[in-house]
């Protein structure tokens, strides 16, 4: 009888062993499926064994952008179709998206070019207000969070008030002298690299810090604290929507010795970031890193396109260093599967090279996704407005692969380096194992996680992720 017993104990545990680990798969014309698993003991060694005790770097966020275009498209859907969107990227069930940014102004997806402070002279900042975030932007980040209680968010200005800069334009491709091609703006190709934007002068740079801190306590008094700020958006590139240039010494002296006082002497909390920095050279990361003034006030650095060279070298240098990957590059509109298979390779590159959170772009554009300055980019999500018609596209997808396995509060585990996967365990214990196959190939592939085995069945082109659950 006991004999019995310790049988029928045995295969209890099998199956509830076998519960245990979930692996849901993404391909090209079959999008998030369930499928089923079954596993096994590890009586001989798995290809790949992972150890939830070989952590790596915290996992502080996963998330995306909230832009002006994204919340018009949104509003162009009956109130059921638009709640269930953003259950799609924040809900429960869905991407999970816990840490996002925000623009402070315009930026290259807003409706039109403003800042908080449009009045030219104004140093006092007597007309500050944000009047058209809460238009806009605040119920877009509001109908998140009612979503998802625990949302963060953080903020980036893409350019100070024109009036502060050295052109008196939002955009940093027109001239200085105020000469304009026939459009008002130089084409991309014939943007002259001017020295720094910005005007290095006293009463100018004051009232930027100034503003800096006017703008995070108009969030709070919202309900919206922001855990962070970058100082700015890309400041190695001229641009011919809102932007400006940095020179690293001049944005180092900037945060050294007016915006990080700035913050002290109010009392301001929000961590300062060196980013969102877009160039390769990891010495103008260094430059301000190593500024005695500078670095005192820099909790960490957030790094995106040309940035994804630079971050092996910062990390290496630097390696208790929080970091931050702030953009996914975004295409050309057509929101295709390669892309998605491109961005997944950036993911790795961020993830294996130190980043701690990692966010999206536009979460949400109209179709097609043309900026006013006339890109057209990628989004997770795609919204007709005439038909009101909404689609997922593959970005979604690969995004809540993410983002729905992997938990704020997680670390990255050691994987092979050869290998096309990125793993995690979370805070509740749970392992996720996000796996791709970019070949035109099927694949197999075995993972071991305490002693038990799971055989995986790849498909060519697809996306995957196996969790072991506590």
């Amino acid at each position: 009888m006991r004999l019995i017993s310790l049988i029928l104990l045995f295969l209890l545990s099998g199956t509830v062993s076998a519960q245990k680990v979930e692996w849901y798969a993404t391909t090209q014309t079959s999008p998030w499926v369930k499928q089923k698993v079954k596993p096994e003991r590890a009586t001989t060694a798995a290809e790949i064994v992972l150890d939830p005790t070989q952590r790596l770097q915290l996992i502080t966020g996963i998330g995306g952008c909230f832009n002006e275009m994204g919340w018009d498209a949104l509003n162009a859907l009956s109130a059921e179709d638009r709640e269930t969107v953003l259950q799609a990227i924040f809900g429960k069930d869905g991407a999970c998206f816990d840490y996002c940014r925000l623009p402070m102004g315009a930026n290259d997806f807003a409706m039109s070019f403003y800042s908080s402070a449009d009045v030219a002279g104004d140093f006092n900042l007597v007309n500050f207000n944000i009047d058209r975030d809460r238009y806009i932007l605040i119920p877009y980040i509001k109908a998140a969070r009612q979503i998802n209680p625990d949302l963060r968010i953080w903020a980036s200005p893409w350019c100070p008030p024109a009036w502060m800069k050295t052109n008196n334009h939002y955009a940093s491709a027109v001239r200085p002298s105020g000469e304009k091609d026939v459009n008002g703006l130089l084409p991309r190709e014939a943007i002259a690299e001017f020295s720094t934007g910005f005007r290095m002068e006293e009463g100018y740079l004051k009232t930027y810090a100034d503003y800096f801190a006017r703008f995070i306590k108009a969030y709070e008094a919202e309900g919206l604290p922001l855990e962070c700020i970058h100082v700015q958006n890309e400041p190695c590139s001229n641009q011919v929507f809102p932007s400006c240039k940095w020179r690293t010494e001049d944005l180092t002296f900037f945060l050294g010795h007016y915006l990080g006082p700035t913050f002290e002497r109010e009392n301001i909390k929000t961590d300062i970031y060196f980013g969102t920095i877009n160039t390769s050279n990891p010495d103008y990361v260094r430059t301000a890193l190593r500024d005695e003034q500078a670095a005192k006030y820099i909790k960490g650095v957030g790094f995106q396109w040309d940035g994804k060279k630079a971050i092996p070298t910062i990390h290496r240098e630097y390696p208790n260093l929080n970091l931050m990957q702030t953009e996914t590059e975004c295409g050309n509109g057509a929101n295709s599967w390669d892309y998605a298979e491109y961005t997944w390779n950036l993911m790795k590159h961020y993830f294996n090279n130190g980043i701690n959170s990692y966010h999206y772009w536009n979460m949400i554009l109209p179709t097609p996704g043309i900026s006013p300055w006339g890109w057209n980019q990628n989004s997770m999500v795609s919204i007709d407005k005439k038909q009101q018609n909404v689609k997922y596209n593959p970005e979604f997808y690969l995004m809540k692969h993410l983002g729905h396995f992997v938990q704020t509060g997680a670390y990255r585990l050691e994987t092979p380096s050869d290998k096309n996967m990125l793993a995690f365990v979370n805070p509740d214990g749970t392992v996720s194992v996000i796996v791709a196959n970019v070949t035109d190939m099927e694949e197999t592939m075995s993972l071991e996680m305490g002693k038990q085995k799971v055989t995986l069945t790849l498909p060519p082109h697809s996306f995957h992720t196996v969790s072991w659950k506590k």
